[in-house]
């Protein structure tokens, strides 16, 4: 596949994250409710996350932002669900690296994360594409002593 079209498979990918979000809403009495914003561009999110015995049994997003932010935060719902909240974060922590331009390992259990990769191409969106890892990262930190 040329560059082209694998650029035009992603952004397929991240339209349709947009326009259909994976885990959109807000779990009621979950262990951990995250704010966060971008305000350089607007991006808002509300992340609940329901976490027993350290697995992220359920997570959900909810807010509005652009394409970039609201598919990333579907992408992030659907690969961390399940996993443990350790492995939650070494996996923000590859996102990270990714955005950033670094050596990355994005596992196939990411689901569609990659498609977020041309990202760095564009620094001011970068924000955007992080905003929900960085809400359960901060999410996990202020709530460790409850998890």
């Amino acid at each position: 596949m040329n560059f082209n079209n694998l650029n035009q498979l992603y952004r397929s990918v991240i339209m349709d994250h947009y326009k259909n979000p994976r885990n959109k809403g807000v779990i009621e009495n979950g262990t951990m409710t995250v704010d966060m914003n971008n305000p350089t561009c607007g991006d808002r999110i509300r992340l609940t996350l329901n976490v027993v015995d350290e697995i992220v049994e359920d997570v959900k997003f909810d807010g509005e932002g652009c394409s970039i932010s609201m598919a990333s935060a579907s992408m992030m719902t659907e690969s961390i669900t399940g996993k443990n909240i350790n492995e939650a974060l070494a996996m923000g922590d590859e996102f990270s690296k990714m955005m950033l331009g670094e050596d990355y390992d994005i596992t196939e259990d990411m689901g569609d994360i990659e498609a977020l990769s041309g990202v760095t191409q564009f620094p001011a969106r970068i924000k955007c594409a992080t905003l929900s890892w960085k809400a359960l990262e901060k999410g996990v930190k202020s709530s460790d002593s409850k998890l």
